[in-house]
């Protein structure tokens, strides 16, 4: 098995270390990750400037090949799987964080493992919390290495996102926490007197059962399937009984269709 493991911490990022150095049980491993951090890059992509791919001896002691790339955690996955044929699956994180509920949406550990699937790979992304210390990936190690165990065999799950709590008891499958969102904007001042904001995300405190949330809050590694289509498709039937509109002419058109443009932007 070929797998690929990515982040969103950067390339020397202890978390990283410990996903590959616990992936070496199961397969070929190859490190690509940004070289500076690219935390909440979402699935941003760089498009207005080329990318360097570069080999670094950070994981030579795995024996594990590493490279670097100033880009984002996509672009990251874009280029080590273009550089490495036939990968099997993509590995993101240990994220120094949770990715818990909305986080999900902007997380770029997340992002990483959703490239995969878009390329037709499976993706596993992993978060912890830091509650001060830098978390104990030695101790948490073995866990991954369940964890792994459970997931990979499991083909029919192409896109997962896991959170580890500091001192796993167990693992969860469950859904994301979406009753509440934790992102805030602060506003302060420079040292100046001008005016700045930080965006920021809070504790929340409150959430129901079964959630990825309430899995790591009780000591449990939420295991949660995701999906790449988020299309809502009880509303869309919906609208199309309430309010059908053209019917769709599959005959030969009478001028060839307009060229759809994506943006770069």
């Amino acid at each position: 098995m070929r797998i690929l493991v990515a982040n969103d911490d950067g390339i020397y990022s202890p978390g990283i270390a410990a996903l590959a150095r616990a992936a070496t049980r199961f397969g070929e491993v190859r490190v690509v990750a940004p070289d500076v951090e690219q935390s909440a890059a979402g699935h941003s992509i760089t498009a207005a400037r080329p990318l360097t791919y570069k080999r670094t001896p950070v994981m030579e002691e795995l024996g594990v090949e590493a490279y670097r790339v100033n880009g984002t955690p996509a672009d990251c996955v874009a280029l080590g799987m273009f550089q490495w044929e036939r990968v099997d699956v993509v590995l993101s994180g240990i994220n120094l964080g949770t990715n818990l509920g909305h986080g999900a949406w902007h997380s770029g550990t997340v992002a990483a493992a959703r490239q995969a699937v878009l390329f037709g790979v499976r993706g596993i992304a992993f978060s912890t919390p830091v509650t001060g210390d830098e978390p104990d990936f030695e101790a948490l190690e073995p866990h991954v290495t369940s964890v792994l165990d459970c997931l990979l065999p499991k083909d029919s799950l192409e896109l997962l996102n896991v959170n580890i709590p500091r001192h796993p008891r167990g693992m969860r499958w469950t859904r994301l926490a979406i009753k509440h969102y934790d992102g805030k904007v602060v506003p302060a001042q420079d040292p100046m007197g001008r005016q700045h904001y930080w965006f920021t995300v809070v504790p929340i405190e409150e959430t129901e059962g079964e959630t990825d949330l309430w899995a790591v809050q009780y000591g449990y590694t939420s295991m949660t399937p995701l999906l790449i289509d988020v299309t809502a498709h009880e509303g869309l039937e919906a609208l199309r009984r309430a309010a059908p509109l053209e019917e769709f002419d599959e005959g030969p058109p009478e001028r060839p269709p307009e060229p759809v443009e994506e943006d770069e932007s």
